[in-house]
């Protein structure tokens, strides 16, 4: 009940800094993907386009949630092979484990075992015994992803994939194309963590994306001013227990099956819109999604090091344990710094002196 109270909050907020008031838009607020959602488009057949928005993330979330028994992915966790001709959820899957490997297996999705194990699929949590744990990580890791004849997937045994850490991404990347194909000139889109935003608001002005503060549900590190692109977080703070006075959050290491202690409180990840040609493909949506939770377990350095070695586009927001909030130089004009945060803040340079 508090994260869904601190996830109406926040989304209540950001959709507070970016409200247009204009009369020729539509919206909708709705629960998919176990998580709350928004949408305000304006332009174009708005109205159809939200509708369409909520019709294709109720879907999806049929088909990816490995909680409903008859999804492809419960059926393929089950044993089932994923037949060659399911090109989306095939097409998902080899990206996340090309995610895997950028990130030398920060982010893998055959982490479900481990989830289940600390409980955060059910909400009943728990600390599993290192036991438990050992005999889970032989089974972690994406060579445990087969591709049989024409790419049809299987597992091997004890396998099991989570599409949590990637899944909204994907769902924000064709909320894009929708939006696209209904004429909407401008949009947000809430998914939890996962914000996308189309043009800039019908003022002309761009739209205003808080960037939680960790510490406090209710307040900001900062504020980023955003035309079309993509801003995904991933946080200790979203999803949680505490026993005996230690905090377990959701984000597991999937080298130790233990959430990540990398020194990170948040990562937030910025990315520009795929662009109107880019297809129903995994997008930059989809790669912001893997990355803000790979970047949050590999930790400062090395989401820095990745960041500076341009493999890929994207720009970050990092806050420490320690109280500091880093920037990129590509977001330093787009981030307005939150005046009383109690954090010092850095602009990260691509080429350091």
């Amino acid at each position: 009940m508090r994260r869904l109270l601190a996830a109406v909050l926040c989304a209540a907020m950001i959709m507070g800094l970016s409200a247009c008031g204009q009369e020729d838009g539509a919206s909708a607020e709705f629960y998919a993907m176990d998580t709350n959602m928004s949408v305000t488009a304006y332009g174009g057949d708005a109205q159809n386009a939200v509708d369409a928005v909520q019709d294709a993330l109720y879907s999806l979330d049929l088909h990816l949630s490995r909680t409903r028994m008859d999804s492809a992915i419960s059926r393929l966790n089950a044993g089932a092979s994923l037949p060659a001709e399911n090109t989306d959820i095939s097409q998902l899957i080899t990206t996340a484990i090309e995610y895997s490997d950028a990130t030398d297996g920060a982010f893998d999705i055959t982490v479900a075992p481990l989830v289940s194990a600390w409980g955060f699929t059910t909400d009943h949590y728990q600390i599993p015994t290192q036991k438990e744990l050992d005999g889970l990580l032989p089974h972690v890791g994406s060579s445990h992803i087969l591709f049989g004849e024409e790419r049809a997937i299987t597992l091997d045994a004890g396998t099991k994939i989570d599409l949590g850490g990637i899944a909204k991404g994907y769902a924000s990347d064709l909320c894009e194309q929708i939006l696209f194909k209904h004429g909407v000139t401008s949009a947000m889109v809430y998914l939890g963590g996962n914000i996308y935003v189309r043009g800039s608001k019908p003022d002309g002005t761009a739209w205003r994306v808080g960037v939680q503060n960790p510490k406090n549900a209710a307040g900001f590190v900062g504020v980023l001013s955003l035309t079309d692109g993509y801003a995904i977080t991933s946080g200790g703070y979203q999803r949680y227990f505490e026993e005996n006075g230690k905090r377990y959050h959701h984000i597991l290491d999937p080298a130790t099956g233990y959430p990540a202690e990398s020194g990170l409180t948040s990562v937030t990840v910025v990315t520009p819109a795929n662009g109107d040609e880019h297809g129903d493909r995994p997008g930059h949506g989809t790669m912001c999604d893997a990355f803000s939770t790979a970047l949050f377990v590999m930790g400062e350095e090395k989401a820095v090091e990745l960041w500076r070695s341009g493999a890929y586009d994207f720009q970050l927001v990092l806050v420490t344990e320690n109280g500091r909030v880093l920037v990129t130089d590509g977001l330093a004009d787009k981030f307005e710094q939150e005046d009383g945060s109690g954090y010092a803040y850095e602009t990260i340079s691509r080429n350091p002196a």
